[in-house]
């Protein structure tokens, strides 16, 4: 599996959610919607995917593909925390 094109895009804080992930997967689907949330013991994150009501609209099917999918996602994620905070040092 190839996942590319991954973006963030943050949010203000609100009961551990900071932000949304999109990505494409195998340059042929696009996934969004994506929540970031701190985890609850405030040491890394973790991820839920969109639902409607009852009805998930989409999620990794096998623990490998979630590792994946979370490994994407946190890297790129690393990479705009640090931004953030190089860019508020700068101020």
């Amino acid at each position: 599996m190839k996942i590319s094109e991954v973006q963030i895009e943050l949010i203000k804080p609100s009961n551990g959610l900071i932000g949304f992930a999109s990505l494409v997967i195998d340059d042929n689907f696009y996934l969004s919607s994506i929540a970031i949330h701190k985890k609850l013991n405030a040491e890394g994150y973790r991820l839920t995917y969109p639902n409607k009501g009852h009805f998930t609209i989409f999620h990794p099917i096998n623990r490998q593909t979630s590792t994946e999918v979370e490994a994407a996602i946190f890297g790129k994620l690393n990479d705009v925390m640090k931004k953030v905070v190089r860019d508020a040092q700068e101020i």
